[in-house]
């Protein structure tokens, strides 16, 4: 703001009544009546000018902080009228008054916009205050799936539905988790996942609940269709053959009783046929057995474990056998001081796995090599990465690979990596694959 015009005005004022007083001071000396009254009345009206020009502009400042106070910026300061300095003054406070509506008015639709979408997704999402229990805010979607009114308080919820209320409301899920609530007519499977946060020195907690039913089902059915197909894929390949052979041995049979000197029977072809059935019977029983491993794991052993150390263990074990096909094996980490909490005999098994994978795919190819590395990302993700030069994964088959049973080796079970994925969930990760035929092939475990 300008000052400069409001700052003269003011010292010329005192200097009057500086002036005014000395001149008061000199006459009464001098004893000089008639200039004492005149310079008496002149003081009185230099001190009133001097309070109301100070009044006039404090008095402007007044109704602006009454207005901010109150929230009132619709409030309109004239102007075109008064003194330079005061309508420069108003002109100012106007600004800011017009700066603040207009924050107002973008926070107020951004508060709508993100309200009709929190109104529109399907997750049920309140607020509330942990001392008292008042709604800070919810959706419809939270009502619909705990299949209740509007409420203003979560002990309304408790009064109608206390072993609801305790689920949702009294336990802390501070990561998602999976719980099942009892509704009407069905039993409902939903995430739930919640927060604490504060908002000045009142503590609210926030609570997500998506239903997972529908997405389990569907996800569940294509997981079993995938499953089922590849599984009388495999039955069909080993059970086909053992009928026909069964069909044709009895037919033998059954013409040998009818007539034993025209049908011999071969006591080798009959040993050979049987040994045959308990050869692909035994197959079938080994894929069911196969079967029940990917199941098999279920809990983990865990341990805070040095990658390096967890390499040096593998670097004994594979790369004696590796190099012996002529295949180059390296194994490096970003920083010997990487720990992982894991269960070391499980992944030990997962690197077996894809080391094994690798071998395979590039034993073929001129300069063969693999690399096993572990790093740090900037967010304390930490990553172990197999590589290897081989002839790649094609993309037809590459979403597959994860699938139980599936396999694009002759000689394989097709559990491998589906069990690799299996025990890098269970350890909360992940497991990637980056592929390019004739280039070569990464796989990335995430933790």
């Amino acid at each position: 703001m300008n000052y400069k015009g409001y700052i003269l005005k003011l010292f010329f004022r005192i200097f009057i009544l500086i002036a005014l007083i000395l001149g008061l001071i000199y006459f009464s000396y001098k004893d000089q009546i008639t200039y004492i009254i005149l310079l008496s009345f002149g003081l009185i009206i230099a001190i009133v000018n001097l309070y109301q020009f100070i009044k006039r502009r404090f008095s402007a400042i007044d109704d602006f902080f009454e207005s901010v106070k109150y929230r009132d910026f619709s409030r309109w300061f004239p102007e075109d009228r008064g003194p330079k300095d005061i309508r420069f003054l108003y002109n100012g406070f106007n600004e800011v008054n017009r700066t603040i509506k207009e924050i107002n008015i973008k926070n107020e639709t951004q508060y709508i916009y993100l309200q009709k979408i929190l109104e529109m997704i399907d997750v049920g999402i309140i607020a509330y205050n942990l001392e008292n229990g008042d709604v800070l805010w919810l959706n419809d979607m939270f009502k619909e799936i705990i299949d209740f009114p509007s409420f203003k308080n979560i002990r309304f919820v408790e009064s109608r539905k206390p072993e609801l209320f305790n689920i949702i409301f009294e336990t802390y899920n501070r990561e998602p988790n999976s719980i099942t609530i009892a509704l009407q007519n069905e039993r409902l499977k939903v995430l739930i996942s919640d927060t604490i946060f504060q908002i000045k020195d009142d503590s609210f907690k926030l609570v997500v609940l998506q239903n997972i039913d529908n997405t389990l089902n569907k996800n569940e059915s294509e997981a079993w269709k995938k499953l089922l197909s590849v599984m009388t894929h495999e039955i069909m390949n080993s059970i086909a053959p053992i009928s026909s052979l069964a069909d044709t041995l009895q037919r033998n049979l059954e013409l040998n009783i009818e007539n034993p000197n025209e049908n011999s029977l071969e006591v080798e072809d009959l040993n050979a046929g049987i040994k045959t059935i308990k050869n692909r019977s035994q197959g079938l029983l080994k894929f069911a057995k196969t079967y029940r491993s990917l199941s098999k794991v279920t809990n983990l052993n865990l341990q805070k474990t040095q990658v390096s150390e967890l390499f040096n263990n593998i670097e004994l074990l594979m790369a004696p056998s590796i190099k012996a096909k002529n295949i180059d094996i390296q194994f490096s980490v970003s920083s010997k001081r990487i720990q992982l909490d894991i269960d070391v005999h499980l992944i030990e098994q997962v690197l077996i796995n894809l080391i094994l994978n690798a071998k395979d795919a590039c034993q073929k190819q001129q300069n063969p090599l693999i690399k096993v590395t572990a790093s740090q990302t900037k967010n304390h993700n930490t990553i172990i990465k197999v590589f290897d030069n081989g002839s790649g994964i094609p993309k037809e088959i590459l979403e597959n690979i994860f699938v139980p049973f599936f396999t694009s080796k002759s000689t394989g079970s097709g559990i491998g990596l589906s069990l690799c994925k299996q025990i890098m969930l269970l350890h909360k990760g992940k497991i990637l694959v980056n592929s390019i035929e004739n280039e070569g092939t990464v796989f990335s475990l995430i933790f």
